[in-house]
């Protein structure tokens, strides 16, 4: 599914002159891969960013330290900070972030496995969507992207 409609972004990012950037730490590159595999991408796609520990998430995207300390990696303030940090970085218009408790281990009462926060930055305005996906570390990672791609998709064919 997430390949279709990667498909059909890369055509809406084309048409509206738009170039795009990922910061991805639980996934490891999945999103960038996903839509890396659609043509014409190359048109589009800056550049992304695997910042799975805190220190990248600071140096590469500029998330700041008292965001990481206060409310953790895994929150919807540190997703924020990421797409912002990344269409920053890349100089792109649009930015994805996700972060998330891929599992098994790794969760909390507050944030058990599966937690995942996905951010999607267009110009200046952006949403941040908390999930709690089920399964194992792969299928909440893919499960991550596709919620990702398809929140993209939302917020373009939205504005």
């Amino acid at each position: 599914m997430s390949k279709d409609l990667a498909k059909d972004i890369v055509k809406i990012l084309k048409k509206k002159k738009y170039s795009i950037t990922f910061a991805e730490s639980c996934t490891g590159g999945l999103l960038s891969a996903t839509m890396v595999s659609v043509p014409g991408v190359s048109d589009v796609y800056k550049m992304g960013f695997v910042t799975y520990a805190n220190k990248a998430k600071r140096k590469l995207l500029g998330v700041k330290k008292k965001t990481l300390r206060k409310y953790g990696a895994v929150s919807e303030e540190c997703a924020y900070e990421m797409a912002f940090g990344a269409a920053k970085a890349a100089d792109a218009d649009v930015a994805v972030s996700i972060t998330g408790i891929a599992g098994p281990e790794g969760g909390t009462d507050s944030k058990p496995v599966g937690t995942v926060y996905i951010g999607c930055c267009i110009g200046k305005e952006a949403c941040v969507r908390r999930y709690q996906f089920t399964g194992e570390r792969d299928e909440i990672r893919r499960s991550s992207v596709d919620a990702a791609v398809e929140l993209l998709y939302a917020e373009l064919t939205d504005k």
